[in-house]
């Protein structure tokens, strides 16, 4: 009977708190690179990473902070609040060592701003691909 209560509960709170949907990290095909650590995805979302490894610019691209898709990406992949990322931003910013990353409106502007910006990085629902950009995983 108790183990029924709680599973009901269980379920009941991923009902009313909805489930995290599943997020393909995306690059720009000029990208080399075939997978990144979670600790440089990290960095290079914060702004602090700017270069890929073999010198190239890093162009970041995210979705609004309020976004279901920011909020799954920064919490999933990065392990992050959006609002800790924001303040990572604000810091670079307000220091003068760096910038924001560019903000765009939906999937489909991010799926063309990632193919058309060499050394661009963003992020998409899972399976929104197209053969002008490719998924990278993290390690």
């Amino acid at each position: 009977m108790k183990i029924a209560y709680h599973a009901f509960a269980i379920g009941l709170l991923l009902c009313f708190c909805g489930t995290a949907q599943s997020i393909d990290l995306v690059i720009n095909l000029d990208v080399s690179q075939e997978t990144v650590s979670r600790n440089a995805l990290r960095s290079i979302f914060s702004m602090r990473m700017t270069r890929w490894p073999d010198g190239k610019p890093i162009h970041v691209f995210v979705m609004g902070d309020k976004t279901n898709l920011h909020s799954d990406f920064s919490k999933q992949l990065l392990g992050v609040f959006p609002h800790q990322l924001r303040r990572a931003w604000n810091r670079q910013i307000y220091s003068g060592m760096g910038q924001a990353p560019t903000k765009v409106e939906s999937e489909e502007e991010m799926r063309n701003q990632v193919a058309k910006t060499p050394g661009a990085i963003g992020y998409l629902s899972e399976g929104n691909i197209n053969e002008r950009i490719r998924t990278i995983s993290v390690e």
